[in-house]
């Protein structure tokens, strides 16, 4: 059988079923752990489904941030000093980096509340997390805001990058399952995913 919901019956749906349902809808997604401290230090760190690649010259990824109608510590540390990192979640750590999702207080670290590590490197002022196997460290460039639910579009440019040596292929792609990096779905789903094949550049036949 096949169910058909129009916008109304979404809309209608019970909150917490409607989020799941709609979350899932864009399939599988990548998940990153964002690192930031504010210009006292506090450091603060939370997972995100949205990370996505928006240009590779220059090098910037951009990820949706929820309104800002409560306390969002990530971008009011980003809007604070600028600079941020990005992290893979991988298969070692993923039921760790889930539970920085839960809502700890502003004074609360998710690096010490999730058994995550801090660390920092070359001076660049956010941490990165050093359990995971591949790491970006981002200035901001701009934050779009969206309309249409009062989210943000919060991008940054790839100031420096870290990733192990033996999961760089020769065409110049990131071998991620080698580096153990798992795919997300809804909002607690977490998956290793398998390579079906890698296709040409396709061209008109």
């Amino acid at each position: 059988m096949l169910i058909h919901f129009t916008n109304q019956q979404i809309a209608e749906t019970e909150e917490r079923k409607r989020t799941a349902l709609v979350n899932s809808l864009s399939g599988f997604k990548s998940l990153n752990l964002i690192g930031t401290a504010n210009k006292d230090g506090q450091t603060n760190l939370a997972v995100f489904n949205s990370v996505m690649h928006i240009g590779a010259n220059p090098p910037l990824m951009g990820f949706i941030s929820r309104p800002d109608s409560v306390e969002r510590h990530t971008l009011e540390n980003i809007q604070q000093t600028g600079y941020y990192t990005i992290n893979h979640v991988n298969k070692d750590i993923f039921e760790k980096a889930h539970q920085t999702s839960a809502r700890y207080k502003r004074e609360q670290s998710e690096f010490e509340a999730s058994g995550l590590t801090a660390e920092y490197r070359n001076n660049f002022s956010a941490p990165f997390v050093k359990e995971s196997n591949i790491q970006m460290g981002l200035i901001l460039k701009e934050i779009v805001s969206v309309k249409s639910n009062g989210t943000h579009l919060i991008v940054g440019e790839i100031t420096d990058l870290y990733f192990p040596e033996e999961i760089w292929e020769e065409t110049g792609i990131l071998d991620i399952e080698k580096a153990g990096t798992v795919a997300g779905s809804s909002l607690d789903g977490y998956h290793t995913t398998q390579l079906l094949k890698r296709m040409k550049y396709a061209k008109p036949s």
